[in-house]
């Protein structure tokens, strides 16, 4: 199952201070949110290679978390690095993006 929630540590923003907060609760507050940060992570790290997920959504996951699109070269060499990230092989990977250059599929009308 992957994560429907599409924020990931890179992009969610620290707590700032609130009037009256003394600065212990306010560091308090960071460090929960820090924690919050880093479980909600080793979870986007855990989904990146379930075999619970399919290609595509591990190989999502993994650029959401690394804020990278998939190459469109066939012999880039992240691909690689990408199916070892992600538990797939590199045909896997390269299947994926073969699927996402190909023209969409238009529906035939019914007769």
């Amino acid at each position: 199952m992957i994560d429907r929630d599409n924020t990931s540590s890179h992009t969610a923003h620290a707590p700032v201070p609130m009037a009256g907060e003394t600065n212990t609760d306010y560091r308090a507050r960071i460090a929960h949110h820090q924690a919050d940060m880093q479980d909600r992570r080793q979870r986007e790290l855990q989904q990146q290679t379930s075999t619970l997920n399919t290609p595509t959504a591990r190989i999502r996951i993994w650029e959401r978390l690394h804020q990278l699109s998939l190459p469109r070269d066939p012999k880039h060499r992240l691909l690689a690095i990408i199916a070892a990230n992600t538990g797939l092989t590199l045909e896997e990977v390269l299947d994926e993006q073969k699927l996402r250059v190909a023209p969409p599929v238009a529906s035939q009308p019914a007769a």
